[in-house]
């Protein structure tokens, strides 16, 4: 989940309200820390939620849900090296790398690393570039217990099934998973971010690649 650009004035005004109004547990989505601000969206619980930085819907119960069945799954598998394609964490070290191109050296916990680099600061870490809120939040529901590749994988299933894309993606109704998850991951089509992103067509060619299905219906 790379970092967002600079967010209008307005926004960051509605974001300060958004998070005087929460409670102060943070999960973030692709943006990060950008010039000294937090962009990462606060949570209560485990409640559904509309997201008023993105727009994006999360249901975090949703994440404990997901079993290694659903990662293994034929859809799922293609789905995942569709994100880290557009991560660019698609080569066999994407598990070790953090923001900026290095590398960590240990799969017992996120890294916490905070990285500045081409006027962006990030926490990202792993083959999703998951952020360090983002890690310990979904950790906590889905009970990981170190940063492994096989604990990666489950979280960006959860994350996916946060977003309530997990039966799209297992279905087969690719645009419509990558719409939803778009708003997690900002180097996703149809992201709100404003950032560099894989176009729509190539996403699907990387999906089918990879042996993965679409539906016709």
């Amino acid at each position: 989940m790379k970092p967002a650009p600079m967010i209008a004035a307005g926004a960051m005004l509605a974001y300060a309200g958004w998070m005087l109004y929460q409670d102060s547990q943070d999960t973030s989505q692709s943006a990060d820390v950008v010039d000294g601000l937090d962009f990462s969206s606060a949570t209560q619980g485990t409640a559904t939620f509309f997201d008023s930085l993105t727009g994006g819907i999360l249901k975090l119960s949703d994440m404990a849900k997901v079993t290694t069945a659903h990662v293994a799954n034929g859809n799922m598998q293609a789905f995942l090296r569709v994100i880290r394609a557009g991560e660019g964490t698609a080569d066999a070290a994407g598990y070790r790398r953090i923001f900026g191109g290095q590398m960590f050296s240990s799969f017992a916990d996120h890294p916490r690393t905070k990285v500045t680099k081409g006027g962006y600061t990030s926490t990202a870490a792993g083959a999703y570039q998951a952020l360090q809120s983002t890690w310990d939040e979904t950790r906590r529901v889905m009970g990981l217990r170190d940063f492994s590749p096989a604990s990666q994988d489950l979280f960006a299933v959860g994350r996916i099934a946060a977003r309530g894309a997990l039966d799209d993606v297992l279905a087969g109704r690719f645009e419509k998973a990558i719409k939803k998850v778009a708003n997690e991951w900002a180097s996703m089509p149809f992201s709100p971010y404003g950032q560099p992103t894989i176009s729509l067509s190539k996403a699907e060619g990387i999906y089918t690649d990879n042996g993965g299905y679409v539906a016709t219906a």
